[in-house]
Protein backbone atom coordinates (compact mmCIF):
# COMPACT_ATOMS: atom_id res chain seq x y z
CA UNK A 1 0.00 0.00 0.00
CA UNK A 2 1.36 3.40 -0.95
CA UNK A 3 1.76 6.01 1.82
CA UNK A 4 -1.18 8.37 2.00
CA UNK A 5 -0.83 12.15 2.28
CA UNK A 6 -2.46 15.30 1.03
CA UNK A 7 -0.23 15.00 -2.02
CA UNK A 8 -1.56 11.57 -2.90
CA UNK A 9 -4.28 11.54 -5.58
CA UNK A 10 -7.79 11.23 -4.16
CA UNK A 11 -9.54 8.13 -5.46
CA UNK A 12 -12.99 8.32 -7.00
CA UNK A 13 -16.01 7.35 -4.91
CA UNK A 14 -16.68 4.63 -7.48
CA UNK A 15 -13.26 3.14 -6.72
CA UNK A 16 -13.63 3.04 -2.90
CA UNK A 17 -17.19 1.70 -2.92
CA UNK A 18 -17.98 -1.43 -0.94
CA UNK A 19 -21.14 -3.58 -1.20
CA UNK A 20 -23.60 -3.02 1.62
CA UNK A 21 -22.12 0.22 2.97
CA UNK A 22 -24.66 2.88 3.90
CA UNK A 23 -24.48 6.48 4.97
CA UNK A 24 -27.43 6.17 7.36
CA UNK A 25 -29.21 3.66 9.57
CA UNK A 26 -32.87 4.24 10.44
CA UNK A 27 -35.02 2.19 12.81
CA UNK A 28 -37.84 0.14 11.26
CA UNK A 29 -40.95 2.12 10.46
CA UNK A 30 -43.49 1.40 13.20
CA UNK A 31 -46.49 2.96 11.47
CA UNK A 32 -48.11 2.16 8.11
CA UNK A 33 -46.43 3.94 5.24
CA UNK A 34 -48.88 6.02 3.15
CA UNK A 35 -48.96 5.08 -0.48
CA UNK A 36 -48.11 8.61 -1.58
CA UNK A 37 -44.69 8.27 0.10
CA UNK A 38 -43.72 5.14 -1.78
CA UNK A 39 -40.60 5.71 -3.84
CA UNK A 40 -40.55 4.96 -7.54
CA UNK A 41 -38.11 2.10 -8.04
CA UNK A 42 -36.55 3.88 -10.99
CA UNK A 43 -34.99 6.38 -8.64
CA UNK A 44 -33.44 4.05 -6.04
CA UNK A 45 -29.68 3.63 -6.15
CA UNK A 46 -30.00 -0.15 -6.13
CA UNK A 47 -31.23 0.07 -9.72
CA UNK A 48 -28.33 2.26 -10.88
CA UNK A 49 -25.51 0.06 -12.08
CA UNK A 50 -22.20 0.87 -10.43
CA UNK A 51 -23.64 3.45 -8.03
CA UNK A 52 -21.09 3.85 -5.18
CA UNK A 53 -21.93 2.48 -1.74
CA UNK A 54 -20.12 4.23 1.13
CA UNK A 55 -20.53 5.06 4.79
CA UNK A 56 -21.12 8.62 5.94
CA UNK A 57 -17.59 9.02 7.32
CA UNK A 58 -16.06 7.88 4.02
CA UNK A 59 -18.08 10.46 2.08
CA UNK A 60 -17.29 13.26 4.56
CA UNK A 61 -13.56 12.51 4.54
CA UNK A 62 -13.48 12.30 0.75
CA UNK A 63 -14.99 15.73 0.25
CA UNK A 64 -13.02 17.26 3.12
CA UNK A 65 -9.76 16.06 1.57
CA UNK A 66 -10.84 17.44 -1.80
CA UNK A 67 -11.65 20.82 -0.23
CA UNK A 68 -8.14 21.04 1.22
CA UNK A 69 -6.71 20.72 -2.28
CA UNK A 70 -8.53 23.80 -3.57
CA UNK A 71 -6.68 27.09 -4.00
CA UNK A 72 -8.51 30.29 -3.12
CA UNK A 73 -7.87 33.96 -2.46
CA UNK A 74 -8.50 33.15 1.22
CA UNK A 75 -5.31 31.05 1.16
CA UNK A 76 -2.86 33.33 -0.62
CA UNK A 77 -1.93 35.53 -3.56
CA UNK A 78 -3.93 34.84 -6.72
CA UNK A 79 -1.85 36.68 -9.36
CA UNK A 80 -3.98 36.11 -12.48
CA UNK A 81 -3.41 39.08 -14.77
CA UNK A 82 -6.40 41.01 -16.15
CA UNK A 83 -8.59 39.28 -13.56
CA UNK A 84 -8.13 41.41 -10.40
CA UNK A 85 -8.48 38.42 -8.07
CA UNK A 86 -8.76 40.54 -4.96
CA UNK A 87 -9.84 39.46 -1.50
CA UNK A 88 -13.59 39.66 -0.84
CA UNK A 89 -14.20 41.24 2.60
CA UNK A 90 -16.41 39.03 4.73
CA UNK A 91 -18.51 42.01 5.84
CA UNK A 92 -19.82 42.17 2.27
CA UNK A 93 -21.07 38.60 2.62
CA UNK A 94 -22.73 39.39 5.93
CA UNK A 95 -24.54 42.40 4.46
CA UNK A 96 -25.70 40.39 1.43
CA UNK A 97 -27.21 37.83 3.81
CA UNK A 98 -29.34 40.31 5.73
CA UNK A 99 -32.91 38.97 5.58
CA UNK A 100 -34.29 42.08 3.89
CA UNK A 101 -31.94 41.47 0.96
CA UNK A 102 -31.45 37.70 0.93
CA UNK A 103 -35.14 36.87 1.34
CA UNK A 104 -36.52 39.46 -1.10
CA UNK A 105 -38.42 37.74 -3.91
CA UNK A 106 -37.76 39.28 -7.35
CA UNK A 107 -41.51 39.49 -8.01
CA UNK A 108 -42.28 41.56 -4.94
CA UNK A 109 -44.45 44.60 -5.70
CA UNK A 110 -42.45 47.83 -5.82
CA UNK A 111 -44.07 49.04 -2.61
CA UNK A 112 -42.61 46.04 -0.75
CA UNK A 113 -39.14 46.29 -2.32
CA UNK A 114 -38.26 49.93 -1.70
CA UNK A 115 -35.04 49.09 0.11
CA UNK A 116 -33.80 46.89 -2.73
CA UNK A 117 -34.78 49.44 -5.37
CA UNK A 118 -33.08 52.22 -3.43
CA UNK A 119 -29.87 50.19 -3.23
CA UNK A 120 -29.89 49.62 -7.00
CA UNK A 121 -30.64 53.29 -7.64
CA UNK A 122 -27.87 54.47 -5.32
CA UNK A 123 -25.37 51.92 -6.68
CA UNK A 124 -26.07 53.17 -10.20
CA UNK A 125 -25.48 56.78 -9.13
CA UNK A 126 -22.23 55.77 -7.40
CA UNK A 127 -20.98 53.99 -10.54
CA UNK A 128 -21.92 57.04 -12.63
CA UNK A 129 -19.90 59.28 -10.33
CA UNK A 130 -16.91 56.91 -10.33
CA UNK A 131 -16.86 56.46 -14.12
CA UNK A 132 -18.16 59.81 -15.37
CA UNK A 133 -21.13 58.24 -17.14
CA UNK A 134 -24.75 59.47 -17.21
CA UNK A 135 -26.63 56.19 -16.66
CA UNK A 136 -25.90 52.53 -15.93
CA UNK A 137 -27.81 49.31 -16.43
CA UNK A 138 -27.13 46.72 -13.75
CA UNK A 139 -28.73 43.81 -15.62
CA UNK A 140 -25.76 42.08 -17.35
CA UNK A 141 -24.63 39.01 -15.43
CA UNK A 142 -20.94 39.23 -16.36
CA UNK A 143 -18.39 41.29 -18.23
CA UNK A 144 -18.89 39.46 -21.52
CA UNK A 145 -22.66 39.96 -21.35
CA UNK A 146 -21.96 43.60 -20.54
CA UNK A 147 -19.93 43.84 -23.73
CA UNK A 148 -22.74 42.31 -25.76
CA UNK A 149 -25.31 44.61 -24.12
CA UNK A 150 -23.19 47.64 -24.98
CA UNK A 151 -22.77 46.55 -28.61
CA UNK A 152 -26.52 45.95 -28.94
CA UNK A 153 -27.08 49.54 -27.78
CA UNK A 154 -24.49 50.73 -30.31
CA UNK A 155 -26.35 48.93 -33.11
CA UNK A 156 -29.66 50.47 -32.01
CA UNK A 157 -28.03 53.91 -31.87
CA UNK A 158 -26.66 53.68 -35.41
CA UNK A 159 -29.80 52.06 -36.79
CA UNK A 160 -31.87 55.00 -35.57
CA UNK A 161 -29.54 57.24 -37.59
CA UNK A 162 -30.18 55.19 -40.72
CA UNK A 163 -26.94 53.19 -40.87
CA UNK A 164 -26.18 50.33 -38.44
CA UNK A 165 -22.67 50.10 -39.98
CA UNK A 166 -20.69 46.89 -40.36
CA UNK A 167 -17.31 47.01 -38.60
CA UNK A 168 -16.01 46.96 -35.03
CA UNK A 169 -12.34 47.80 -34.57
CA UNK A 170 -10.46 46.04 -31.77
CA UNK A 171 -6.77 46.57 -30.86
CA UNK A 172 -4.64 43.45 -30.50
CA UNK A 173 -4.04 44.48 -26.87
CA UNK A 174 -7.76 44.43 -25.99
CA UNK A 175 -9.44 42.05 -23.58
CA UNK A 176 -9.97 38.60 -25.05
CA UNK A 177 -13.78 38.47 -25.08
CA UNK A 178 -14.20 41.65 -27.15
CA UNK A 179 -13.98 40.03 -30.61
CA UNK A 180 -16.44 37.29 -29.66
CA UNK A 181 -18.99 39.78 -28.33
CA UNK A 182 -18.77 41.92 -31.46
CA UNK A 183 -19.12 38.89 -33.72
CA UNK A 184 -22.15 37.57 -31.82
CA UNK A 185 -23.76 41.00 -32.25
CA UNK A 186 -23.41 40.64 -36.02
CA UNK A 187 -20.44 42.89 -36.71
CA UNK A 188 -17.33 42.20 -38.74
CA UNK A 189 -14.27 42.46 -36.53
CA UNK A 190 -11.04 44.10 -37.66
CA UNK A 191 -7.93 43.95 -35.50
CA UNK A 192 -5.70 46.98 -35.04
CA UNK A 193 -1.99 46.30 -34.50
CA UNK A 194 -0.30 47.98 -31.53
CA UNK A 195 2.64 50.32 -31.97
CA UNK A 196 6.11 49.82 -30.48
CA UNK A 197 4.86 51.11 -27.11
CA UNK A 198 2.11 48.48 -26.93
CA UNK A 199 -0.61 51.09 -27.45
CA UNK A 200 -3.09 51.99 -30.19
CA UNK A 201 -1.38 53.33 -33.30
CA UNK A 202 -3.18 56.66 -33.57
CA UNK A 203 -2.04 57.35 -37.13
CA UNK A 204 -3.20 53.91 -38.30
CA UNK A 205 -6.52 54.41 -36.54
CA UNK A 206 -7.10 57.73 -38.29
CA UNK A 207 -6.37 56.13 -41.66
CA UNK A 208 -8.81 53.29 -41.01
CA UNK A 209 -11.73 55.31 -39.64
CA UNK A 210 -14.61 55.58 -42.11
CA UNK A 211 -18.38 55.62 -42.23
CA UNK A 212 -18.58 51.80 -42.02
CA UNK A 213 -17.01 51.65 -38.53
CA UNK A 214 -19.58 51.46 -35.75
CA UNK A 215 -17.34 51.14 -32.72
CA UNK A 216 -13.81 50.98 -31.38
CA UNK A 217 -13.53 48.58 -28.41
CA UNK A 218 -10.64 49.63 -26.22
CA UNK A 219 -9.27 48.10 -23.02
CA UNK A 220 -7.61 50.78 -20.92
CA UNK A 221 -5.19 50.13 -19.36
CA UNK A 222 -4.68 47.49 -22.00
CA UNK A 223 -3.75 43.88 -21.35
CA UNK A 224 -0.07 44.85 -21.17
CA UNK A 225 -0.88 46.94 -18.12
CA UNK A 226 -0.09 50.08 -20.15
CA UNK A 227 -2.35 53.12 -20.07
CA UNK A 228 -3.45 54.50 -23.44
CA UNK A 229 -2.26 58.06 -22.80
CA UNK A 230 -3.58 59.25 -26.18
CA UNK A 231 -7.10 58.21 -25.24
CA UNK A 232 -8.63 61.64 -25.81
CA UNK A 233 -7.10 61.89 -29.29
CA UNK A 234 -8.34 58.35 -30.00
CA UNK A 235 -11.84 59.42 -28.97
CA UNK A 236 -11.70 62.45 -31.28
CA UNK A 237 -10.60 60.30 -34.22
CA UNK A 238 -13.46 57.86 -33.62
CA UNK A 239 -16.11 60.54 -33.12
CA UNK A 240 -14.99 62.46 -36.21
CA UNK A 241 -16.40 59.66 -38.37
CA UNK A 242 -19.60 59.27 -36.35
CA UNK A 243 -18.47 56.10 -34.59
CA UNK A 244 -18.55 55.38 -30.85
CA UNK A 245 -15.86 54.51 -28.32
CA UNK A 246 -16.37 51.60 -25.93
CA UNK A 247 -14.04 50.93 -23.01
CA UNK A 248 -13.71 47.47 -21.53
CA UNK A 249 -13.70 47.82 -17.74
CA UNK A 250 -11.69 44.68 -16.98
CA UNK A 251 -8.78 46.84 -15.79
CA UNK A 252 -10.72 49.62 -14.08
CA UNK A 253 -9.02 48.70 -10.81
CA UNK A 254 -5.99 50.62 -12.06
CA UNK A 255 -7.44 54.12 -11.81
CA UNK A 256 -10.65 54.32 -9.75
CA UNK A 257 -10.71 57.71 -8.05
CA UNK A 258 -7.86 58.94 -10.24
CA UNK A 259 -9.49 59.25 -13.68
CA UNK A 260 -12.91 58.63 -15.24
CA UNK A 261 -13.68 56.99 -18.60
CA UNK A 262 -16.44 59.51 -19.33
CA UNK A 263 -13.94 62.36 -19.08
CA UNK A 264 -11.73 60.61 -21.62
CA UNK A 265 -14.40 60.66 -24.33
CA UNK A 266 -15.70 57.13 -23.75
CA UNK A 267 -19.34 56.60 -24.84
CA UNK A 268 -19.98 53.18 -23.28
CA UNK A 269 -18.19 51.36 -20.51
CA UNK A 270 -18.78 48.10 -18.67
CA UNK A 271 -17.59 47.24 -15.18
CA UNK A 272 -16.81 43.84 -13.68
CA UNK A 273 -18.14 44.13 -10.14
CA UNK A 274 -16.27 40.91 -9.31
CA UNK A 275 -12.98 42.54 -10.30
CA UNK A 276 -13.06 46.13 -9.18
CA UNK A 277 -15.70 46.17 -6.47
CA UNK A 278 -14.94 42.89 -4.73
CA UNK A 279 -17.89 40.63 -5.34
CA UNK A 280 -17.20 36.86 -5.60
CA UNK A 281 -15.15 35.91 -8.63
CA UNK A 282 -15.26 32.81 -10.81
CA UNK A 283 -16.43 29.29 -10.11
CA UNK A 284 -19.42 29.56 -12.41
CA UNK A 285 -21.45 31.51 -9.87
CA UNK A 286 -23.37 34.74 -10.37
CA UNK A 287 -21.40 37.73 -11.64
CA UNK A 288 -22.27 41.28 -12.61
CA UNK A 289 -21.20 43.43 -15.56
CA UNK A 290 -23.04 46.79 -15.37
CA UNK A 291 -22.81 49.00 -18.46
CA UNK A 292 -22.56 52.78 -18.31
CA UNK A 293 -23.52 55.11 -21.16
CA UNK A 294 -23.38 58.79 -21.98
CA UNK A 295 -26.62 60.71 -22.50
CA UNK A 296 -27.13 60.02 -26.28
CA UNK A 297 -27.25 56.28 -25.60
CA UNK A 298 -29.56 56.43 -22.57
CA UNK A 299 -32.79 55.76 -24.55
CA UNK A 300 -31.45 52.34 -25.56
CA UNK A 301 -30.77 51.03 -22.04
CA UNK A 302 -32.32 47.65 -21.17
CA UNK A 303 -35.65 47.68 -19.34
CA UNK A 304 -36.63 48.12 -16.64
CA UNK A 305 -34.61 51.01 -15.24
CA UNK A 306 -34.82 52.07 -11.60
CA UNK A 307 -36.16 55.60 -11.21
CA UNK A 308 -36.84 57.83 -8.23
CA UNK A 309 -40.03 59.87 -8.09
CA UNK A 310 -40.34 61.95 -4.96
CA UNK A 311 -39.50 59.68 -2.04
CA UNK A 312 -40.45 56.48 -3.90
CA UNK A 313 -38.42 54.16 -6.15
CA UNK A 314 -40.02 52.44 -9.11
CA UNK A 315 -39.25 50.32 -12.16
CA UNK A 316 -39.77 51.98 -15.53
CA UNK A 317 -40.68 49.66 -18.39
CA UNK A 318 -41.98 52.28 -20.83
CA UNK A 319 -38.84 52.93 -22.87
CA UNK A 320 -39.75 52.67 -26.59
CA UNK A 321 -36.15 52.64 -27.87
CA UNK A 322 -34.84 50.12 -25.34
CA UNK A 323 -33.02 47.03 -26.57
CA UNK A 324 -35.24 45.07 -24.15
CA UNK A 325 -34.23 42.79 -21.32
CA UNK A 326 -30.83 41.10 -21.28
CA UNK A 327 -31.22 39.26 -17.97
CA UNK A 328 -34.05 37.77 -15.93
CA UNK A 329 -35.57 40.19 -13.46
CA UNK A 330 -33.00 42.94 -12.66
CA UNK A 331 -29.69 41.07 -12.72
CA UNK A 332 -27.83 39.33 -9.90
CA UNK A 333 -29.02 41.38 -6.94
CA UNK A 334 -26.70 39.81 -4.36
CA UNK A 335 -23.71 41.12 -6.31
CA UNK A 336 -25.16 44.63 -6.14
CA UNK A 337 -25.40 44.44 -2.36
CA UNK A 338 -21.79 43.32 -2.02
CA UNK A 339 -20.48 46.01 -4.38
CA UNK A 340 -22.53 48.70 -2.67
CA UNK A 341 -21.19 47.63 0.73
CA UNK A 342 -17.62 47.75 -0.61
CA UNK A 343 -18.01 51.20 -2.19
CA UNK A 344 -19.75 52.57 0.89
CA UNK A 345 -17.07 51.22 3.23
CA UNK A 346 -14.16 52.71 1.28
CA UNK A 347 -15.68 56.00 0.15
CA UNK A 348 -13.99 58.26 -2.44
CA UNK A 349 -10.64 58.47 -0.66
CA UNK A 350 -10.53 54.74 0.05
CA UNK A 351 -11.33 53.85 -3.57
CA UNK A 352 -8.48 56.05 -4.75
CA UNK A 353 -6.07 54.41 -2.29
CA UNK A 354 -7.33 51.03 -3.51
CA UNK A 355 -6.16 51.76 -7.04
CA UNK A 356 -2.95 53.47 -5.98
CA UNK A 357 -2.02 50.45 -3.87
CA UNK A 358 -2.81 48.05 -6.73
CA UNK A 359 -0.47 50.04 -9.00
CA UNK A 360 2.21 50.18 -6.30
CA UNK A 361 2.08 46.42 -5.74
CA UNK A 362 2.37 45.65 -9.46
CA UNK A 363 5.34 47.97 -9.84
CA UNK A 364 7.02 46.49 -6.77
CA UNK A 365 6.89 43.07 -8.44
CA UNK A 366 8.11 44.56 -11.72
CA UNK A 367 11.07 46.26 -10.07
CA UNK A 368 12.09 43.14 -8.14
CA UNK A 369 11.91 40.77 -11.13
CA UNK A 370 12.89 42.80 -14.19
CA UNK A 371 16.58 41.85 -13.81
CA UNK A 372 15.71 38.16 -14.30
CA UNK A 373 12.63 38.12 -16.52
CA UNK A 374 12.27 39.79 -19.88
CA UNK A 375 10.06 42.91 -19.97
CA UNK A 376 8.76 43.15 -23.56
CA UNK A 377 7.50 46.73 -23.24
CA UNK A 378 9.25 49.45 -21.24
CA UNK A 379 6.21 51.70 -20.79
CA UNK A 380 5.16 52.34 -17.18
CA UNK A 381 3.06 49.56 -15.67
CA UNK A 382 -0.18 50.21 -13.88
CA UNK A 383 -2.05 47.46 -12.02
CA UNK A 384 -0.33 44.51 -13.72
CA UNK A 385 2.99 43.70 -15.31
CA UNK A 386 3.72 41.42 -18.27
CA UNK A 387 7.00 39.50 -18.48
CA UNK A 388 8.09 36.85 -20.97
CA UNK A 389 10.31 33.75 -20.86
CA UNK A 390 12.83 35.11 -23.40
CA UNK A 391 15.70 35.29 -20.87
CA UNK A 392 15.30 31.56 -20.17
CA UNK A 393 15.14 30.32 -23.76
CA UNK A 394 18.69 28.94 -23.65
CA UNK A 395 17.75 26.71 -20.69
CA UNK A 396 14.83 25.08 -22.48
CA UNK A 397 12.49 26.29 -19.74
CA UNK A 398 9.30 27.95 -20.95
CA UNK A 399 6.40 29.87 -19.48
CA UNK A 400 4.31 26.76 -18.83
CA UNK A 401 7.19 25.25 -16.86
CA UNK A 402 7.48 28.37 -14.71
CA UNK A 403 3.75 28.26 -13.97
CA UNK A 404 3.87 24.57 -13.00
CA UNK A 405 6.91 25.09 -10.75
CA UNK A 406 5.17 27.96 -8.93
CA UNK A 407 2.61 25.42 -7.74
CA UNK A 408 5.38 23.61 -5.87
CA UNK A 409 6.01 26.83 -3.98
CA UNK A 410 2.35 27.08 -2.98
CA UNK A 411 1.28 29.82 -5.38
CA UNK A 412 -1.41 29.87 -8.02
CA UNK A 413 0.28 30.61 -11.37
CA UNK A 414 -0.29 33.97 -13.07
CA UNK A 415 -2.02 34.26 -16.43
CA UNK A 416 0.21 32.69 -19.08
CA UNK A 417 0.50 33.09 -22.86
CA UNK A 418 -1.74 36.16 -22.78
CA UNK A 419 -1.80 38.78 -24.18
CA UNK A 420 -1.14 37.01 -27.46
CA UNK A 421 1.10 39.81 -28.74
CA UNK A 422 3.75 38.76 -26.19
CA UNK A 423 5.47 35.43 -26.90
CA UNK A 424 5.68 33.35 -23.74
CA UNK A 425 3.80 35.93 -21.67
CA UNK A 426 3.60 35.88 -17.87
CA UNK A 427 0.88 38.32 -16.83
CA UNK A 428 0.96 39.18 -13.10
CA UNK A 429 -1.64 41.22 -11.21
CA UNK A 430 -1.31 41.25 -7.40
CA UNK A 431 -4.19 43.69 -6.69
CA UNK A 432 -4.20 45.92 -3.61
CA UNK A 433 -5.13 43.07 -1.28
CA UNK A 434 -1.61 41.75 -0.78
CA UNK A 435 0.84 42.72 1.95
CA UNK A 436 4.48 43.32 1.27
CA UNK A 437 5.30 40.03 3.01
CA UNK A 438 3.08 38.08 0.59
CA UNK A 439 4.56 39.90 -2.40
CA UNK A 440 8.08 39.16 -1.15
CA UNK A 441 7.25 35.47 -0.83
CA UNK A 442 5.97 35.38 -4.42
CA UNK A 443 8.98 37.32 -5.70
CA UNK A 444 11.34 34.99 -3.82
CA UNK A 445 9.67 31.98 -5.47
CA UNK A 446 9.99 33.54 -8.93
CA UNK A 447 13.67 34.33 -8.35
CA UNK A 448 14.36 30.81 -7.07
CA UNK A 449 12.68 29.31 -10.14
CA UNK A 450 14.83 31.48 -12.41
CA UNK A 451 17.91 30.19 -10.59
CA UNK A 452 16.69 26.60 -10.81
CA UNK A 453 16.12 26.97 -14.56
CA UNK A 454 19.79 27.78 -14.99
CA UNK A 455 21.20 25.24 -12.52
CA UNK A 456 18.82 22.30 -13.02
CA UNK A 457 16.41 22.98 -15.89
CA UNK A 458 15.03 19.42 -15.77
CA UNK A 459 13.67 20.15 -12.29
CA UNK A 460 11.55 23.00 -13.65
CA UNK A 461 10.58 21.29 -16.89
CA UNK A 462 9.12 18.33 -14.99
CA UNK A 463 7.25 20.36 -12.35
CA UNK A 464 5.01 20.21 -10.41
CA UNK A 465 6.49 17.67 -8.01
CA UNK A 466 4.33 18.13 -4.89
CA UNK A 467 0.77 18.16 -6.24
CA UNK A 468 -1.67 15.20 -6.21
CA UNK A 469 -1.56 15.09 -9.99
CA UNK A 470 1.60 15.82 -11.99
CA UNK A 471 1.72 17.09 -15.56
CA UNK A 472 -1.55 16.54 -17.37
CA UNK A 473 -1.88 15.74 -21.04
CA UNK A 474 -3.72 19.00 -21.68
CA UNK A 475 -3.82 18.57 -25.45
CA UNK A 476 -5.17 15.03 -25.12
CA UNK A 477 -7.77 16.16 -22.59
CA UNK A 478 -8.98 18.88 -24.94
CA UNK A 479 -9.17 16.57 -27.96
CA UNK A 480 -10.52 13.45 -26.21
CA UNK A 481 -12.42 14.55 -23.09
CA UNK A 482 -13.73 11.86 -20.75
CA UNK A 483 -17.10 13.21 -19.67
CA UNK A 484 -18.28 10.35 -17.43
CA UNK A 485 -16.84 7.58 -15.32
CA UNK A 486 -16.92 4.10 -16.75
CA UNK A 487 -14.95 1.65 -18.89
CA UNK A 488 -12.19 3.17 -20.98
CA UNK A 489 -12.54 3.61 -24.71
CA UNK A 490 -10.33 0.56 -25.30
CA UNK A 491 -12.40 -1.60 -22.93
CA UNK A 492 -15.57 -0.67 -24.78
Amino acid sequence: MEPRSLRHPERLLFEVSGPGRRGFALPPLDVPQPERFELDGRYTRADIEGFPELSEVEVVRHYTRLSRLNYAIDLGLYPLGSCSMKYNPKINEKVARLPGFADAHPQLPESAAQGCLRLMHDLERALCAICGMDRFTLQPAAGAQGELTAIMMVRAYHRERGNPRQVVLIPDSAHGTNPASAHIAGYRVEQMASNERGCVDLAALRRRMSEDVALLMLTNPNTLGVFENEIQEIAKAVHAKGALLYMDGANLNAFVGVARPGDMGVDLHHINLHKTFSTPHGGGGPGAGPVGVRRPLEPFLPVPTVEKEGAAYLLKHDRPKSIGKVRSFFGNFGMFVRAYAYISALGPDGLRRMSETAVLNANYIRRRLEDLYHLPYSEPSLHEVVFSDRHLEETGVHTLDLAKRLMDYGFHPPTIYFPLIVKGALMIEPTESESREELDAFIDAMRRISDEARRDPALVRTAPHTTPVRRLDEVGAARHPVLRWGPSRDER
